[in-house]
């Protein structure tokens, strides 16, 4: 039981940040004030040329396409009075490769969320072995990992962004249909780099608030309890030695 207890309580300081980081993925890529960041703050109507309602219609579909069980995205739009699809072979097949990649993250989402409760419920709640303080340190034991992980991501991507951005691609996806072409390619245009840029940023204070704010509650709740602690760690000597005479 020791063995078995030390282990997923390893796997449970991994999985706790891995949660919140996946989950904030998941909602930021499933969100329309993302698309609606996008086309607003990079000018996405200039860009590609096409209507509001259009793009609107393409980040509603994209949301779905990533969350059914659609292979190929198409959607129409109408472009110099013609309607055609709005993203060209090259585009589509990179959109397979993206929404492999989120399906991932999703199932790496679902699995952490339900280790992390399981283990609350298994060793803190149903076995009864363990405490609820020892449960705060282990949070802020794997939220400290998660912040330290998040904020060497972040100081990379302040360095260079461009140059982090391009190792993330060539080591996510085996080919190379993310090289896209700015000029006519309207999935680059919707979504240019430094929109990614700025969705990193998010990401990160998304997953630092949420972090602090678990932390907080952990640390206070140690800092209210020690003294609880430390009055029946001293009653415990008294007691053996009652018992004993």
């Amino acid at each position: 039981m020791g063995f078995a207890r030390t282990l997923a309580t390893i796997i449970f300081v991994i999985a706790l940040p891995v949660a919140l980081v996946t989950s904030n993925i998941r909602i930021l890529l499933n969100t329309p004030l993302t698309y609606d960041y996008a086309f607003d703050r990079y000018d996405a109507e200039a860009a590609t040329g096409l209507s509001r309602d259009d793009l609107n219609s393409v980040g509603g579909g994209l949301r779905d396409y990533f969350n059914n069980g659609e292979k190929t995205f198409y959607q129409t739009v109408t472009e110099d009075g013609l309607e055609g699809p709005v993203f060209n072979a090259r585009e589509t097949r990179h959109l397979q490769d993206v929404k492999e990649l989120v399906v991932w993250v999703n199932r790496i989402q679902e699995l952490s969320i339900v280790f992390v409760l399981a283990y609350v419920v298994a060793f803190f709640i149903w076995a009864r072995d363990g405490n609820v303080r020892q449960l705060a340190m282990h949070c802020l034991v794997g939220l400290a990992l998660g912040l330290l992980a998040v904020g060497s991501v972040g100081f990379v991507a302040a360095l260079g962004f461009d140059a982090a951005w391009e190792r993330f691609h060539n080591i996510a996806f085996a080919n190379d249909f993310w090289l896209l072409n700015t000029r006519t390619d309207h999935l680059i245009q919707m979504f240019p780099e430094p929109f990614w840029r700025d969705m990193t940023i998010f990401l990160g204070i998304m997953c630092g608030v949420e972090a602090l704010l678990i932390g907080a509650a952990s640390a206070v709740y140690l800092l209210g309890t020690r003294t609880e602690r430390r009055r029946l760690a001293r009653s415990v000597p008294v007691a053996s030695n009652t018992q004993a005479a």
